[in-house]
């Protein structure tokens, strides 16, 4: 029989997702991390009360994860997850110890003993080429995709949606044909109700992408309006309704007025439809680097880069640059090859940019 977590423990558990969700505003997706990586330590410690914590079960835990094998590849765990993982523990220890019961007991320097080796965090922390799709390859998948069934425009939509805006996953699965106004172009996002980054209310804009997704979400607007009789309070990316075929076996047959659970459908739309083209799969969040590689590239002046990291809904320009704007590769062997070639005049306007550089750089430090 598989042995459960004491009173204690359980009960210490409670308050301290109280405290990350109501102290600490963690959204549910980053606690249920954290309880997943201290649920890891019960298994290891045999559900030990945590008040017995000392050096031992820290060094050990550390061992015992590094050995551990991935469910997903078969091979040892990566270093980020272990090093995800210890971090969880570290500050769940670190409350642990403020609380009545725990500061008598537990030993705040042996919290320190979760820490990596300095080797094992430099591989953990070491930055992995991203995949990310181009405009062009977006463009191709959606012109590819089908559009005959209610599924297929939803799918199609959902898609065009997330290029057109660069939401997250669980913020689309969220929203209601109401936070859309295709005559203002924009998409509210209301954390009353849409599924926001800590819960933040922000609105939208369109970026300024090909006419095609655009033409998609608003017929898929007028569909879901005028032929399905969707009303404004409805989801704008409706559930898929199942019902048993002649095999007694489920299979799709339309739409419910109602939300997704989660974004796990939506990776799955995403997923199929970059396998149609016979391309790799670019996940929903991916989109978003690829909107910040182009705002690069359209953006004049800092004013305009400080807008489209806005319509992110990135309150500092920082975030952009630090969260998806690092120079990628292919950037970073273009810019050398150039600096190979013979060097031509110098622009006129070169002093003029220089200064406008230093001037975002000056707008950076002060947000």
């Amino acid at each position: 029989m598989m042995k459960k977590s004491s009173a204690n423990n359980v009960r210490i558990l409670h308050e301290y997702i109280k405290y990350l969700r109501d102290a600490k505003r963690q959204d549910h997706s980053t606690i249920d991390g954290a309880m997943k990586s201290i649920n890891r330590f019960e298994e290891y410690t045999n559900y030990f009360d945590f008040n017995k914590f000392k050096a031992k079960h820290a060094i050990g835990f550390k061992k015992h994860l590094l050995a551990q094998k991935s469910l997903v590849t078969g091979g040892k765990l990566s270093k980020a997850t272990v090093l995800t993982a210890t971090r969880h523990l570290k500050m769940f220890f670190q409350y642990l110890v403020t609380q009545k019961g725990y500061r008598a007991k537990i030993n705040y320097s042996d919290i320190e003993y979760f820490n990596l080796s300095e080797k094992d965090t430099r591989i953990a922390n070491a930055k992995r080429k991203r995949n990310v799709a181009t405009m062009e390859q977006i463009m191709q998948t959606l012109e590819a995709m089908p559009s005959s069934t209610e599924i297929e425009k939803r799918d199609r939509a959902l898609v065009a949606f997330i290029t057109l805006t660069g939401a997250r996953d669980s913020a689309v699965a969220s929203a209601k044909i109401k936070h859309i106004d295709i005559a203002e172009q924009s998409f509210y996002q209301d954390a009353r109700e849409v599924n926001t980054k800590f819960s933040k209310t922000f609105t939208t804009y369109f970026f300024p992408v090909d006419e095609l997704p655009l033409k998609i979400v608003t017929e898929w607007i007028e569909y879901l309006t005028k032929e399905l009789g969707f009303k404004q309070s409805d989801p704008l990316f409706p559930k898929t309704k199942l019902a048993h075929n002649k095999n007694q076996q489920f299979e799709a047959v339309g739409l419910l007025k109602e939300h997704w659970s989660n974004a796990n459908p939506i990776r799955k739309v995403f997923k199929q439809a970059f396998e149609a083209v016979d391309l790799p799969y670019f996940n929903p969040h991916s989109f978003r680097n690829t909107l910040v590689r182009l705002g690069e590239n359209l953006c004049r002046t800092p004013e305009e880069f400080k807008a489209w990291s806005q319509n992110l809904g990135h309150e500092k320009v920082l975030t952009t640059f630090y969260s998806y704007g690092d120079v990628p590769d292919y950037k970073q062997a273009a810019l050398l090859r150039k600096l190979a070639e013979p060097a031509e005049n110098v622009p006129s306007d070169m002093e003029d940019k220089f200064k406008q550089f230093m001037m975002f750089q000056e707008m950076m430090e002060k947000k």
